[in-house]
C-alpha cells in the first residue's frame, strides 16, 4: 500500500496542490490527504469537478480531479468537449469499483469491466496505479510529462492502494444571503447582442470574460474577439464551475460569468459549490430567454425557476433580478466597487442575429492567449 501522505507530498512536490473531486471510499484517503494539506473544492459531480479543476488551470494551477468509476461517465462531456478541444490538462484518480473477479455492489458490475476503455476512447492517456511507492513514483513523473504537454493523464486506482490518512477537522461554515430583490417592474427584454454588448462595454484590463457554450460565446465573439474572453464550444452548463476554480486561483482578478437558462439547468448544483465557496472576485450573470436558441428555439423549464430564490439559498452574497440594460450596468458597476459573489439575472428576448458566425480563432488558441493575459503576458 501506498504512503497517502508520501504520495501526495510527491504530487505537491511536483506543483499538484489544487483539487476538486466526489468522494469514493477507494479514494478517501487521498481526498483526506487534499484536504488537511492543499486547497480542496468538493464538486457535486465530477463534471463539475473537471470543469472548476480546468478552471484553477486556467488560472495558473496544477489541478487533481477525484472520482469514483461511476462517475467517470458524468465527466465525459467536459473531458471531451471542454479539455480536450482547449487543450486543457487534468490529472485524475478514477477508483476501479467492479474490478473483475472482486466481489462488488451490482451498480458496479458493468462500469469495472469497461472503465479503461471509456478512458482509451476519450484518448486520455492512463496506467493503473502502483502500491509500491518507487514506482508509483516514476508513474506521476511519467503522468507530469504529459500534462505539461497539455494532455490529460489518469490513474486507475484498485482497492486497498491507499494507507490510512486521518481527516483534520473540518470547519463547515455557513454562508447567507445578504441581499436579495425580486421582479417589482416590467421586463425590457432586450436582445442577447444587446445584452452582452453592456457587459463588455464595462470590461477592464482586470476582467475575465466565461460565456457559455453556443449563441452567447459566438455573439460575444461578434461583439469584440478579446484576449480576456474564453467562448465555451461545449461541456454545456460547466461555465460556472469554471468560473469558481478561475475566481479561486486568481482572486485579484475579475471573473464574469455570462450563463444561459437551458445552460444552468443542466448543471444547476452548480450553484450549491458557488455558494458555499463563494469566491467574492466572480459575477454570475444568467441570460434568460426561455429556450434552447442555439439548437431551435426548443423552449426550457426555466419559466417555472426561481433561478433568484435559488441562487439566494444556495448562499450567494447578492441575487438581483434586473428589468433593464440600465439596472444591468448599474448593478455592474457597483460589484466592481463592493465585490462579493453575485448572481445577476436578465430576462432577454428570443432569437439571435441572423448569420451569426462562428469563432474564427481555435479553442486551444483562445486558451492560451488568455492565461497570457491572466499571467499579464499579452
Amino acid at each position: 500500500m501506498l504512503n497517502t501522505n508520501s504520495f501526495g507530498n510527491e504530487l505537491k512536490r511536483l506543483g499538484f496542490d489544487f483539487y476538486s473531486g466526489i468522494p469514493c471510499s477507494f479514494l478517501k484517503n487521498l481526498i483526506n490527504y487534499a484536504i488537511n494539506e492543499c486547497e480542496y473544492i468538493a464538486a457535486v459531480n465530477e463534471g463539475d469537478a473537471v470543469a472548476i479543476a480546468s478552471g484553477a488551470y486556467l488560472g495558473g494551477k496544477k489541478p487533481v480531479v477525484l472520482m469514483q468509476n461511476s462517475g467517470l461517465t458524468n465527466a465525459v462531456s467536459p473531458l471531451t468537449s471542454l479539455n480536450y478541444p482547449f487543450q486543457i490538462p487534468v490529472l485524475g484518480f478514477v477508483s476501479l469499483r467492479g474490478e473483475p473477479g472482486l466481489i462488488d455492489e451490482p451498480q458496479h458490475e458493468l462500469m469495472g469491466k469497461i472503465t479503461t476503455q471509456i478512458l482509451d476512447l476519450m484518448q486520455i492517456k492512463w496506467q493503473y496505479l502502483s502500491p509500491d511507492f518507487n514506482e508509483a513514483k516514476m508513474q506521476v513523473e511519467t503522468a507530469n510529462n504529459w500534462i505539461e504537454k497539455n494532455k490529460p493523464f489518469f490513474f486507475v486506482v484498485k482497492k486497498g492502494t491507499f494507507e490510512s490518512e486521518k481527516l483534520l477537522k473540518e470547519e463547515h461554515s455557513v454562508h447567507n444571503n445578504k441581499k436579495i430583490i425580486g421582479k417589482t417592474l416590467t421586463d425590457e427584454l432586450p436582445s442577447r447582442f444587446d445584452t452582452l454588448k453592456v457587459i463588455n462595454s464595462l470590461k477592464n484590463k482586470n476582467t475575465i470574460q466565461l460565456a457559455t457554450t453556443g449563441k452567447t460565446g459566438r455573439e460575444l465573439y461578434e461583439i469584440e474577439d478579446s484576449p480576456n474572453n474564453l467562448y465555451m464550444v461545449g461541456s454545456m452548463g460547466c461555465v460556472s464551475s469554471l468560473g469558481v476554480g478561475l475566481a479561486q486561483s486568481r482572486k485579484e482578478k475579475d471573473v464574469i460569468v455570462i450563463d444561459g437558462d437551458g445552460s444552468l439547468l443542466m448543471r444547476m448544483g452548480s450553484l450549491a459549490t458557488n455558494g458555499y465557496y463563494r469566491p467574492e472576485n466572480m459575477l454570475h450573470i444568467l441570460l434568460d430567454n426561455e429556450t434552447h436558441d442555439s439548437t431551435g428555439g426548443q423552449s426550457t423549464v426555466s419559466h417555472n425557476v426561481n433561478f433568484i430564490a435559488i441562487a439566494a439559498a444556495c448562499g450567494y452574497d447578492k441575487s438581483i433580478y434586473i428589468h433593464s440594460l440600465w439596472e444591468l450596468e448599474e448593478h455592474i458597476q457597483l460589484w466592481k466597487k463592493t465585490k462579493g459573489l453575485t448572481f445577476l439575472y436578465v430576462k432577454i428576448s428570443k432569437g439571435s442575429r441572423p448569420n451569426l458566425g462562428r469563432p474564427k480563432v481555435r479553442p486551444y488558441e483562445v486558451k492560451n492567449r488568455l492565461r497570457k493575459f491572466i499571467n499579464n503576458e499579452g
